[in-house]
């Protein structure tokens, strides 16, 4: 009788486990470039309708007016698409943020952030202030429903980004990274004041607004560069 001994097959089963990390690592990377994008893009493409759209005034007009008129979908694309890879990548976050100081409010925020995104795109804001073009002078004496649900998600989101900004100051902080606590902090607090600045009733409250959006818009695309790069 012959007896044949099975040996275990070791390497198959590494090679298979290998696999599997290598493709988590590859789908966590994709995840994490998502955030990256999805802030600048937003930036990026605002800033160019801001430049060439006619009667458009940075001081008194917010970036979502941008969504009103002929060429409002082309800010609702912008809000739509920015959201849904905010929302999407905020997975990414979670997995390299697993186990420290923020690690499931982060994500959870910057998946809030997407959310309202998209939100804040589909419910535009009514015509205000001459733009678009032939729009009366000043505020209207009444809001739409839209325009009513585009103020909320858009506070949501602005809270969000607050939040997350102070939380990723704890973060960094808690794992000895200082530089990027201050970093985070600083921008949290540019963003917190330009907000206050404007709902106070400040001149050029909408550009406060914009330029405190941009700074930690940057902040999460950097701080997603920064975990793709070990992810």
């Amino acid at each position: 009788m012959t007896t044949t001994t099975r040996l275990p097959r070791t390497g198959t089963a590494t090679g298979r486990t290998g696999t599997a990390a290598t493709r988590d690592a590859t789908g966590t990377r994709t995840l994490l470039a998502c955030v990256a994008v999805a802030g600048p893009l937003w930036v990026a493409v605002s800033i160019a309708q801001a430049l060439t759209r006619e009667g458009f005034e940075p001081t008194r007009h917010p970036l979502s007016q941008l969504a009103t008129g002929s060429l409002g979908w082309l800010q609702i694309t912008n809000f739509v698409i920015a959201g849904v890879l905010a929302t999407g990548g905020a997975t990414g976050l979670r997995r390299v943020m697993r186990g420290t100081a923020g690690g499931v409010a982060v994500p959870w925020l910057v998946r809030v952030i997407g959310i309202g995104m998209v939100a804040a795109g589909l419910l535009t804001m009514d015509p205000a202030d001459g733009f678009p073009v032939g729009t009366p002078e000043g505020i209207p004496e009444s809001m739409s429903w839209h325009a009513y649900g585009h103020m909320m998600a858009g506070s949501v989101t602005f809270a969000a980004l607050i939040a997350a900004g102070y939380l990723l100051g704890r973060h960094f902080s808690r794992l000895g990274n200082r530089r990027l606590a201050v970093v985070s902090r600083v921008a949290a607090t540019v963003k917190l004041t330009g907000d206050a600045w404007a709902m106070g009733g400040g001149p050029a409250g909408a550009l406060t607004i914009a330029t405190g959006t941009t700074i930690m818009f940057a902040l999460l695309a950097f701080v997603a560069v920064h975990y793709r790069r070990t992810a």
